[in-house]
């Protein structure tokens, strides 16, 4: 009798232990991420509230919490002006508590979000911006590049095409820090593939008349028409082009940054046989379809590569939390480097020194109106790019981080 007493006694007070872990595990404080997009301009439809979305599902799916932790999510429009992104980041990580931020922004702002986290020793992954930069010159300890960048897009559609009989090219190119990179990769690369670069021309953000810039392009007599921009500003050019008859008068357009929203936008009769690279793709598997199927439920629209990869590095970066046992950044980080991304959205995704998260990219085109069977049938995959090709080697590096 004594004995079961105590046996009884026992259980209780593991019981009342256990219950005060648990409590003692709520009230600690969250694990908050931030999301900083582009809601409702150039680039909302590729990241913008669908990347929110989709950062909400990885947590969601997560289980909410984390080592005990309430994982929360706060999110912000940038509203594409570098000031904003600043503001917005400074006080998420100096007065909110956040850990980790997660962008869809412009280069220029993804560019000082690096230097910002570096200095605030907090974690930074940079899922749509686009300069190569971010894991070279501007590389930190603090900081993952996750989705694409101008280097990968360069050496997969700009030696797709020079390959393929395009050796002189025009660049129609975004004046910011992320269409220079692209100019500058995408220049690079026709040189090493025989080619001729004959000129170029700065176009200002959010510009809906590229009527004399394509006027220029078409008098350069250069077989490609290089697009180093995105968004919008990609689809006014490419549907003005078809209005215009450039393509059909013989040049090709490069388009060097698309979206499947962009190729949604512009319809497939303006956009059939674009050519682009990309990560992802939502009709490759059944993986991805089965992922594509559940965003879709959330917002009436198939994920961008952009959305896709951002519920991915949020994924990511959970489970470093969890395995690591902290959220201290550099341990995070390092954990996040030692694991391998195996998921929908890659199975040979790994993060090297430099930040960077390398991966097979695709060579894909957009379907003619003939081929595509539904709304969202709208590309197909011509080519698997390989890790190894897609992305810049190491040994060209300048990033301090990597060992020589």
């Amino acid at each position: 009798m004594k004995i079961f007493k105590l046996l009884k006694l026992a259980t209780a007070v593991l019981g009342t232990l256990a219950i005060s872990t648990t409590a003692q595990a709520q009230d600690k404080d969250p694990i908050r991420i931030g999301a900083i997009v582009d809601m409702s301009g150039i680039y909302s439809a590729h990241g913008g509230p669908g990347g929110v979305a989709a950062v909400q599902m990885a947590i969601d799916d997560f289980g909410g919490t984390v080592n005990g932790r309430k994982i929360e999510l706060l999110s912000a429009d940038y509203q594409n002006k570098l000031d904003v992104t600043m503001t917005v980041a400074r006080k998420w990580y100096d007065q909110d508590g956040v850990e980790m931020i997660i962008e869809s922004t412009d280069s220029a702002s993804a560019i000082a979000l690096q230097k910002l986290a570096k200095e605030k020793q907090k974690t930074v992954i940079f899922a749509g911006s686009a300069s190569s930069s971010l894991t070279n010159e501007n590389c930190s300890p603090y900081g993952i590049h996750y989705v694409y960048d101008t280097y990968a897009l360069a050496h997969g559609t700009g030696a797709a095409v020079t390959k393929n009989g395009g050796d002189t090219w025009f660049f129609i190119t975004a004046d910011y820090a992320f269409g220079h990179s692209l100019e500058r990769d995408t220049s690079t690369v026709v040189k090493e593939n025989g080619g001729k670069v004959l000129g170029a021309v700065r176009v200002p953000l959010n510009t809906p008349d590229f009527s004399s810039f394509l006027l220029q392009a078409q008098s350069s007599g250069a077989k490609v028409i290089g697009l180093a921009n995105a968004g919008t500003d990609t689809q006014n050019a490419v549907r003005q082009a078809s209005e215009f008859g450039i393509t059909q008068a013989g040049q090709q357009l490069a388009t060097l940054l698309v979206f499947l929203n962009d190729v949604k936008g512009m319809g497939l009769q303006a956009a059939q046989g674009l050519q682009f690279t990309t990560g992802f793709y939502w009709d490759r598997n059944d993986e991805t379809r089965a992922f594509a199927k559940r965003f879709y439920e959330v917002q009436n629209a198939m994920p961008s590569m952009v959305q896709a990869g951002m519920y991915s590095a949020t994924m990511h970066y959970l489970n470093a939390i969890k395995a690591a046992g902290t959220d201290d950044a550099l341990k995070v980080i390092d954990q996040m480097k030692k694991t391998p991304i195996d998921d929908f959205y890659t199975h040979k995704g790994k993060i090297r020194a430099d930040g960077r998260m390398v991966y097979d990219m695709y060579l894909a085109q957009a379907k003619t109106p003939a081929e595509s069977t539904g709304p969202w049938d709208l590309l197909k995959i011509n080519a698997v790019i390989p890790s190894d090709q897609a992305w810049r080697p190491l040994s060209e590096s300048v990033c301090p981080l990597v060992k020589k």
